[in-house]
């Protein structure tokens, strides 16, 4: 069973907030036009990955983490999709992309693994 609040532990949600934050640092520099466009649909769906994570580990069940573990996955590929745009649309440079997708890519891993190590349970 997962602990109350033990989710700033796992070291799969410290990967997940630290990307967060990074999404929030990179739109900062993306035109105003896109606020409540772009920017809001980036920051909600990286948000959503850390978020996930603590609200699953609340949950008390192996079941119930799991499925916010998905959700957190998918929110995760989102954010790659919404990367993938904001690049094609020049606002991330490509030094700045790579950088963010490695952060996205070994996050997306470790779910990975957190997910399989949770179904043998």
């Amino acid at each position: 069973m997962i602990e109350v609040n033990s989710f700033e532990r796992l070291e799969v949600w410290q990967f997940a907030y630290k990307f967060s934050l990074e999404i929030y640092r990179l739109v900062s520099n993306f035109p105003n036009k896109e606020k409540y466009g772009l920017v809001d649909q980036l920051c909600r769906a990286a948000v959503s990955v850390p978020v996930n994570i603590a609200e699953g580990s609340g949950r008390g069940s192996i079941k119930d983490f799991q499925r916010f573990l998905y959700i957190a996955r998918g929110s995760l590929e989102e954010t790659k999709s919404h990367l993938l745009i904001a690049k094609g649309l020049g606002y991330v440079q490509e030094k700045e992309f790579e950088t963010i997708m490695a952060l996205a890519q070994r996050i997306g891993k470790m779910l990975n693994g957190l997910i399989k190590s949770n179904s043998k349970k």
